[in-house]
């Protein structure tokens, strides 16, 4: 009975303040509430319209969940596919370190072709080394001046001026020109390389990166046999100062090609709880990582130095239309926009089955890794071609790995709200807000063991 007076008693407060109030102010005072109302209801439906939709089952699962007998895998036939790293003649040692490891985890079974590819021409000695440590094709290619480099358009002196700026204020890697010409090159120039011409799947490595687990099947068949598009190992937060207009330019670019937001597209989004007209005077007064609407992004992102991924969606004129809209704003330059943070594209409508994230592959490039685990009792331990298990890491409950060697014990050492944002529109199985609320996330979509940080 006391909550149901205290409850009451704003409402009797409110009553005598209307009955002193003139009818007139009686009536404003109404026309204020009301349009509060609408302005609060307005806000929770636009928060509800960002909603991400559950799908009827989860749309992405591990390709593998235990070791696999790797010559039974090899036998099958092989995808028009290639590795490939981009590299500099001082970085021999380190290009030689990440071929000797996926050779052992990987390719000395399936002898995947291996394409270097420099901005400059190529060591001799550079060429002998790694031609030796490859176990299929090594191909060797410079890239052509017009793909490494600034645009024609461009005042050189005014992207140089920038680029000088970025590194003064401190931002990793933004004061280096050659990491600007990189980041463009992979962004839109990569998928026109001669050399790679002739294949369809392409995976890309990077010196000094580990591959911690033995990978028994081939993931471009996988890949191939399922329909996905392109494959990921470790999601991430990008750093804002980075890259500030990046986020509008390909958001500018969805609206003015009316294409929807997809929930793919969504699931980078955090949406404005502002109303309605706070929200445009946001989107108008700040472009930086807000679309026209004023709501922000959430700063997720796939970390490119992995990827596997199907080259003709690359070379399609959707892609490349939009690598031209942002080649234009100057945006290479003028930030350090990574290769491909939140333009992976969204389109047709709901692509979000076109993507997988590679579970089962543990891989470290430096500071950050994912390792499965070992799965309990998969690791064929009587298969001579996975060599001796001494030196794996002990299996674990809810692991799906084979023969991986995890820096002590842990599944990764990155937070997985943005994997968990990414792959929500892929997602039945989604963890409640009190796991999320306590950063309980699954390693990966219908994993029930979670992953605490």
């Amino acid at each position: 009975m006391g909550l149901a007076i205290i409850a009451q008693r704003p409402l009797v407060l409110l009553g005598q303040l209307r009955r002193r109030l003139s009818r007139r102010a009686a009536l404003r005072l109404n026309i204020v509430l009301a349009v509060a109302l609408a302005l609060f209801l307005e806000s929770v439906l636009h928060v509800r319209s960002h909603a991400i939709p559950r799908p009827p089952r989860d749309l992405d699962e591990p390709f593998s969940i235990q070791c696999r007998d790797p010559a039974v895998a090899a036998a099958a036939p092989r995808e028009n596919a290639t590795f490939v790293m981009l590299t500099r003649n001082s970085e021999r040692d380190q290009a030689r370190s990440t071929i000797e490891n996926i050779e052992r985890q990987f390719n000395q079974w399936f002898n995947y072709p291996v394409l270097f590819l420099n901005n400059e021409p190529w060591d001799p000695e550079f060429v002998r080394v790694l031609n030796a440590s490859v176990s299929g094709l090594a191909t060797f290619a410079v890239v052509d001046k017009g793909d490494w480099g600034y645009p024609a358009w461009m005042d050189v002196d005014d992207a140089k001026a920038k680029i000088a700026a970025q590194g003064s204020e401190g931002i990793y890697k933004a004061g280096a020109e050659s990491y600007h010409h990189m980041c463009r090159f992979y962004s839109g120039n990569f998928y026109a390389v001669e050399a790679l011409q002739k294949y369809r799947w392409y995976w890309r490595l990077e010196p000094s990166v580990e591959f911690m687990c033995a990978i028994t099947y081939d993931p471009f068949a996988e890949m191939a046999r399922r329909g996905k598009a392109y494959g990921y190992t470790v999601a991430l937060w990008e750093v804002p100062e980075t890259c500030p207009s990046l986020f509008r330019a390909v958001d500018d670019f969805r609206s003015d090609e009316g294409m929807p937001a997809a929930p793919m597209w969504r699931a980078m989004i955090t949406p404005s709880r502002a109303p309605w007209p706070i929200r445009r005077l946001l989107g108008w007064w700040s472009t930086a990582h807000r679309t026209r609407g004023g709501d922000r992004w959430n700063y997720c992102h796939y970390w490119s130095n992995f990827e596997i991924a199907d080259l003709d969606f690359f070379r399609g004129d959707a892609y490349q239309a939009l690598f031209q809209h942002l080649d234009r704003t100057g945006g290479f330059y003028s930030e350090r926009a990574s290769p491909r943070p939140p333009y992976l594209p969204r389109y047709p409508a709901n692509p979000s089955k076109k993507l997988h994230h590679f579970a089962d592959i543990g891989y470290y490039h430096e500071p950050f890794f994912q390792c499965p685990g070992n799965a309990p009792g998969g690791q064929l331990l009587n298969v001579t071609a996975l060599g001796d298990s001494a030196q794996s890491s002990p299996e674990s409950p809810g692991a799906i790995g084979c023969r991986c060697q995890c820096p002590d014990g842990r599944r990764r050492n990155n937070r997985g709200v943005c994997l968990n944002a990414l792959q929500a529109p892929a997602a039945f199985h989604r963890p409640g807000w009190w796991r999320r609320w306590r950063q309980f996330y699954p390693y990966t979509i219908g994993m029930e063991r979670d992953v605490v940080f």
